[in-house]
């Protein structure tokens, strides 16, 4: 990575932006203040509610930080089939006492009025999730001093990452929590994805530019596994969504290590696009019949995630979080960085004698 780009953080770990509240400015300002670089998610809130949150975090730290943006969705999904998931979602809106939303609420997340926002207010850095910014729009965050970084899930949409100008890809496995950044939604493939290590590879030898591993990732020896395969930084989420400043409802962190919650999936049924989530009834009951229709699933079902979240029903939320999410720790922020770095420089350590003594023999 460009020694300008990690020069903004000391260690090589990213904090994920989390959208829907996780990723608040207490959370990114533990994280940069400890060396990593926090993140604020603007996915879901207005431009507005954005800045105000920039504004917060710059109150509470002068470390480097990222700010998220989804980009805006062009696919139109078909309305025949958001309304036959709305009707199966009736008893789910009965149950909670509450009305389903208005699939048409709108497709393009406030994009461009965000985008206003951080060219005339620029903070360090600016992610893309779900697609690739215009080479106008990355020249135009160059030239106010902001590094731009886009997720993909396989070379070819790291290729076009490279085409656009960005100063790094971040390479998303399929064991990340959340929703996967896929440029286009492709309802035949199932949602299926490359594991973290064979993407960073595939990566790695489809361009040149630097790489941010994301997915899965939980432990410091982790992160030296991504490294040693090619990338110049790790991106965690779901181990971050344990910590105290995370703005996760305690239902969703307590779930991450809760027996009851045995495995993660791949799903349609909260928003219409693939992401990751703890297996409960709502996506056991909902996965199989969700459509490809992001974001009209996504509105549709807030009010009723929204719910089952202040009824205290876990069975009813989306709980993302990654494969790794049993190893989730409930440390500080600041503290989860050091213990990371401290793990990542063991395994360097380990790594660098095994190769002097000869393969340990």
């Amino acid at each position: 990575m460009s020694s300008a780009l990690t020069d903004l953080f000391p260690y090589p770990i990213v904090q994920a932006p989390m959208a829907g509240g996780v990723s608040v400015p207490a959370l990114a300002a533990a994280v940069s203040e400890a060396g990593g670089l926090g993140f604020l998610a603007a996915g879901y809130k207005t431009a507005d509610g954005m800045y105000q949150e920039i504004k917060h975090l710059r109150g509470l730290t002068s470390r480097p930080f990222g700010v998220n943006l989804f980009l805006p969705q062009t696919e139109a999904a078909d309305p025949a089939a958001v309304d036959v998931y709305a009707h199966q979602l009736a008893g789910e809106a009965a149950w909670y006492e509450t009305e389903l939303g208005d699939p048409d609420s709108g497709r393009d997340d406030g994009y461009e009025t965000k985008l206003a926002v951080l060219l005339d207010n620029p903070v360090p850095v600016v992610s893309f999730h779900f697609g690739v910014p215009s080479r106008e729009v990355v020249d135009s965050l160059h030239r106010v001093g902001t590094f731009a970084l886009v997720s993909a899930t396989t070379a070819d949409e790291a290729r076009a990452v490279e085409q656009s100008g960005a100063d790094a890809v971040i390479a998303q496995g399929a064991e990340a929590g959340g929703h996967q950044g896929t440029h286009r939604d492709h309802p035949e493939t199932g949602g299926a994805g490359t594991g973290l290590l064979s993407l960073v590879a595939q990566v790695r030898e489809a361009v040149s530019l630097p790489i941010v591993a994301a997915g899965g990732i939980m432990r410091g020896t982790q992160i030296a596994a991504v490294l040693a395969a090619g990338a110049s930084a790790a991106q965690l989420g779901t181990a971050f969504l344990a910590t105290p400043e995370s703005g996760a409802p305690d239902l969703h962190k307590q779930a991450l290590t809760n027996p009851l919650f045995v495995r993660t999936e791949l799903t349609r049924a909260f928003s219409g696009r693939p992401a990751r989530a703890l297996v409960n009834r709502f996506l056991r009951e909902h996965g199989p019949y969700a459509p490809a229709a992001y974001p009209e699933v996504h509105h549709l079902t807030s009010p009723v995630r929204k719910a089952a979240a202040k009824a205290g029903d876990a069975q009813g939320m989306a709980l993302w979080a990654g494969q790794g999410h049993r190893m989730a720790r409930e440390l500080p922020a600041g503290r989860l960085v050091e213990v990371l770095a401290a793990e990542l420089a063991a395994a360097g350590t380990a790594l660098s004698g095994y190769a002097k003594g000869g393969g340990g023999r």
